[in-house]
């Protein structure tokens, strides 16, 4: 070491500069003295901050490769450097330089490889639960639809524990894919168990005492969305309420097996439910509950125009338009599967067209089209009772008018007329 510091001098680097860039060979040997230093996967942007007195350029000088990382000083930083050329010589003059850094090197690999293993373990753990993306994001312009967007950014700031909840077919899993992915833990792996599936014994989500870890403990820092938690078994939900509210969970024992140790849990909880769960508290400013499709009428036309884009892209069709007609009957429609229901209707709409270019009431509602054939309108048979019935006359003429004096004279005529039964009619 006394070698390479009789050789090391200072140098001095402004805040904002590349060192070297990746792909190609190092200059020299970077030792960082003072100052933030930042290097750079030449693969992506997630950078690593860099503490002093770390090597720069050390692993490529010893096996003469190019970098594959950017460093980049995020203020002026101080270095003592050493040529490329100077310390190759010295590698060549002091073989124990090279011996020294070569065991460093064989330890990195070694911890390296058993980061990979127990990276490969957690995939394999995770792989059937991944999310790999939110489907789509929140859609129209509606007051529901502004709140909505307003909820999953305020809930995307913070870890606490957040439960959305609506009807069926609202697409609640989608919307805590959404949290995730606009969090700054998006990098972070998001798995979604469906609570129905979970074992009584909880054995998959919380793990074995001394064995197999479970989904919790593979997270690690990512998200765990509990689909339909009322739908998990009674026996499950005292240990869910207490990694729901506490952040602890206890790997689960064999029989005969001493009780497991509490552990934390790094993973965020969404939960995703019909209505509020019993037993499961959650600060009343996480909770969500989705609106459903019947007083989002505003939003249904931006609905409606999404899943035919989605559709026709998918089956490699032109774009489609729907009749206003249509949208109308649409939106005097309930739709008890919301949006589920909506997609649906509208996929088999398409299919049904047969290279039409919009989607009428007929193809949309074709059993109620049929049925309208049998019936006959009289307002279109009789244009004057049409006129009227916008008239003046109906219904307040008619009322206070033509009932009214009637009713008047009736009462008069059998108030002033006989009273006598002999002279009533028979």
């Amino acid at each position: 070491m006394s070698a390479i510091a009789a050789r090391l001098e200072e140098r001095t680097i402004s805040a904002q500069q590349m060192l070297n860039a990746a792909e190609t060979s190092p200059d020299g040997l970077y030792i960082l003295r003072s100052g933030r230093l930042e290097n750079r996967q030449s693969s992506g942007w997630h950078g690593v901050s860099l503490l002093p007195g770390a090597a720069i350029n050390l692993e490529a000088l010893i096996l003469e490769q190019s970098l594959q990382k950017e460093f980049v000083t995020l203020s002026e930083c101080q270095f003592w450097y050493v040529s490329a050329a100077r310390f190759r010589e010295l590698l060549g003059n002091y073989p124990e330089i090279t011996q020294f850094f070569s065991q460093q090197l064989a330890e990195a690999v070694k911890s390296l490889s058993s980061q990979l293993q127990f990276e490969q373990e957690r995939q394999i753990i995770l792989r059937p639960y991944l999310v790999s993306k939110a489907r789509r994001g929140v859609i129209g312009k509606s007051r529901y639809a502004v709140r909505l967007r307003s909820q999953i950014k305020q809930s995307t700031e913070h870890r606490e524990p957040v439960l959305i909840f609506g009807e069926p077919g609202l697409e609640k899993d989608n919307l805590a894919a959404l949290i995730h992915f606009s969090s700054p833990f998006r990098r972070e792996p998001i798995i979604q168990v469906e609570c129905s599936k979970l074992q009584a014994s909880g054995a998959e989500l919380f793990g074995r005492g001394g064995g197999k870890p479970g989904l919790i403990e593979a997270l690690g820092q990512g998200t765990l969305i509990l689909n339909n938690l009322q739908e998990a078994s009674p026996d499950l939900m005292d240990a869910i309420a207490r990694l729901i509210t506490a952040g602890e969970f206890v790997p689960v024992s064999r029989p005969g097996e001493p009780l497991a140790a509490a552990k934390t849990s790094q993973a965020r909880a969404i939960v995703v439910a019909a209505r509020k769960v019993p037993g499961i508290e959650i600060s009343a400013d996480n909770l969500i509950k989705v609106p459903p499709l019947r007083v989002r009428k505003a939003d249904l036309g931006d609905y409606v125009n999404y899943f035919i884009s989605l559709i026709c892209r998918d089956r490699n069709l032109e774009k489609i338009r729907i009749a206003p007609e249509a949208l109308r009957r649409l939106q005097a429609y309930d739709f008890p599967n919301n949006l589920r229901e909506l997609q649906s209707l509208i996929e088999r709409a398409i299919i049904q067209l047969e290279g039409a270019s919009e989607l009428t009431e007929a193809i949309i509602w074709p059993s109620q089209s049929r049925k309208k054939q049998f019936r006959w309108n009289l307002l279109n048979a009789y244009p004057e009772l049409r006129r009227f019935l916008r008239s003046s006359w109906w219904p307040d003429r008619l009322n206070y008018g033509f009932t009214l004096t009637t009713f008047a004279l009736v009462v008069a005529i059998l108030f002033l007329g006989p009273q006598a039964r002999s002279q009533n009619l028979p």
